[in-house]
């Protein structure tokens, strides 16, 4: 097989990062070259995602399929933050970890939920703190504003700076060797619900960064802000205004796209060579009563391309039109140069909420195969030649998609509508946040699946009567683990052979996934469990083969990274995020999980 350049940069960097030797100088500034050639230092993890590609693959081989068994925990780290926060009706008791922790030249930058930032001194294998920043936004306030928890996913470097961001919508640029503040700039408003969680994207000299709210009522955008002090550069709307290119998909009287939702919360992709930002949108708003907003309701529920150094939107690709289900877009897009159907293709792979993972052309956004990786989905009988759910009916302006699985809306008198049966997957989504992993070693695409489904009902949304920070849902989901029709609800890891798109391995897991997936050179595919434990599985069979007993809840994916030329695991364990607030009822063991919000760290002896 023919290798691209990408490919044997990461091979050579793997044989050299086993050696103890760095492929690249990696010390001093983090260059817009280092950035996009993150395969050259495998021993570092300087992109959020790994690198801008999205895969979550490591080109690391020290530990592999012959020696995983021995792995042992190397350290820990108590990292804090799980205070809660919130008065009166609205009390959120603790904050979890959903971050992934960045790696250079033996150093960690670590968030909690709360936003408060740690670089951590791994050499020796001894961790030592070496500052930290606490940027200690109001926890009553924050918890006004946020529909899913007290989550920060992590920081960025960019050249002598650490760029992160605060739930309350500041971002701040940190110097990376004092943790002392370069810059603070308020760029989101948290008075409208506007809120950051997700890690920024660093995009040649600019900070890039989306922002959650959907369920408040609020415009989704992508904004990108300078390196050098904070100040705009552009900021795109998600959601079109009168004139522009998709407005005309908002059929309403009453300016439902004012608060249309799309936002942007999960962090996107950057071809450079192309010169787009792929990014994932949310779902619309209200969530659950699409009548108020009939039309597609383009770009939620949205793949989108955008111009790196304008903002324009170049392309879009929509998932689930007039969406009932709040199955948003918002999950990562991982691009892949390989050859699907055997033709060479330039793709970004996305794993809906709806169940489906979609493989687009990313220069274009044409549809090049969609493959289903839940086990049960009864809302639409597959997709059409172009992608689109073929439930879809495009002489309506409201989609009921396969009958009895959208909430029944009721009247304006009554309130809260009938429940229509059960939805499969459900309203949490087949797939969440949580990241997934391309090994370019297997070919797969590794998925981190919740298995299961439940119900809904829907209200009818009076035009002019929401308020800025009120939740704007429209209805509410609802399950329980005993419920006759959908029971308990269970995860898999689903793996996806890119070339022909097609499932080829399922591993079934006790809860759902809730924490996202690493995968590396060594043959290995690492996961954190719901209930506690972290694995390797078989990249190739996805059999298991080491597992670690944390004791608590783990809501964060792993990521690996070299000290002291040695090979080490790290994962955040805390339980937090939506699952507690939404959907633990179908998952009753883990009412009892606490968030210890610790740091563990594993090697070979």
């Amino acid at each position: 097989m023919r290798l691209s350049w990408k490919s044997s940069i990461v091979q050579l960097g793997a044989i050299l990062a086993g050696l103890g030797i760095a492929a690249s100088a990696s010390a001093g500034n983090v260059t817009t070259d280092r950035l996009v050639n993150s395969e050259r230092e495998p021993q570092n993890w300087i992109n959020h995602h790994g690198n801008l590609e999205a895969h979550r693959f490591s080109g690391l081989k020290q530990i592999n399929k012959s020696n995983v068994k021995n792995l042992r925990v190397a350290f820990t780290w108590a990292m804090g933050g799980t205070e809660g926060g919130g008065k009166e009706l609205i009390v959120f008791p603790f904050a979890g970890l959903e971050g992934t922790p960045i790696a250079e030249d033996g150093y960690l930058y670590l968030t909690t939920g709360w936003g408060v930032v740690t670089k951590l001194d791994t050499r020796g294998g001894v961790p030592k703190q070496v500052w930290k920043y606490d940027p200690a936004p109001d926890r009553d306030y924050a918890i006004t504003v946020t529909c899913c928890g007290i989550n920060n996913r992590g920081v960025a470097l960019a050249g002598d700076a650490v760029i992160t961001k605060v739930i309350d919508g500041r971002v701040v640029s940190l110097d990376k060797v004092t943790g002392k503040v370069n810059w603070e700039v308020q760029v989101s408003d948290p008075g409208n619900a506007e809120v950051f969680t997700g890690a920024p994207l660093i995009v040649k000299d600019m900070v890039v960064t989306g922002m959650a709210g959907a369920e408040f009522g609020v415009r989704g955008w992508i904004e990108a802000l300078d390196l050098k002090d904070g100040s705009q550069r552009w900021r795109t709307y998600t959601i079109p205004g009168p004139g522009e290119p998709g407005h005309e998909t908002w059929k309403d009287n009453h300016g439902a796209w004012k608060t249309g939702g799309g936002t942007t919360w999960v962090t996107g992709s950057y071809d450079p060579q192309l010169n787009l930002i792929v990014w994932g949108t949310a779902n619309p708003g209200p969530d659950w009563d699409n009548a108020y907003r009939p039309g597609d309701n383009l770009w939620t529920d949205s793949t989108i391309a955008l111009d790196a150094d304008t903002g324009k939107i170049v392309w879009g690709f929509q998932h689930t039109p007039n969406d009932p289900y709040d199955y948003d877009s918002v999950a990562e897009n991982t691009f892949v140069d390989t050859r699907i159907n055997g033709k060479k293709v330039k793709a970004t792979l996305h794993a809906n909420r709806n169940g489906f993972a979609y493989a687009l052309d990313r220069g274009t956004g044409k549809f090049i195969w969609g493959t289903q990786f839940v086990d049960k989905l009864n809302w639409t009988d597959g997709l059409d030649e172009n992608g689109r759910p073929v439930a879809y009916n495009p002489n309506v302006d409201v989609q009921t998609y396969n009958p009895g699985t959208a909430a029944g809306r009721g009247t304006a008198t009554e309130g809260r509508g009938t429940v229509e049966g059960t939805l499969e997957p459900g309203h949490m989504g087949g797939k969440n946040w949580p990241p997934t992993t391309y090994s370019p070693q297997t070919g797969m695409y590794y998925i981190p699946v919740i298995e299961g489904c439940n119900k809904a009902y829907a209200e009818v949304t009076v035009p002019g009567a929401h308020k800025p920070r009120d939740l704007f849902l429209g209805g509410a989901p609802f399950t329980t683990y005993d419920d006759p029709d959908c029971g308990r609800i269970k995860g898999s890891i689903t793996a996806i052979k890119v070339s022909t798109g097609k499932v080829v391995r399922k591993h079934w897991t006790k809860h759902p996934q809730l924490g996202g997936l690493l995968s590396t050179a060594g043959g290995l595919v690492f996961a954190g469990y719901a209930e506690g434990q972290v694995v390797a599985l078989d990249a190739n069979t996805l059999e298991e083969m080491w597992r670690f007993e944390t004791g608590s809840a783990i809501n964060a994916p792993p990521m690996t990274f070299m000290s002291g030329n040695k090979q080490y695991v790290a994962i955040e364990v805390g339980l937090g995020g939506a699952w507690p607030q939404w959907f633990v009822s179908a998952t009753p063991e883990l009412k009892e999980q606490v968030p210890s919000n610790v740091l563990y760290v594993f090697e070979l002896p």
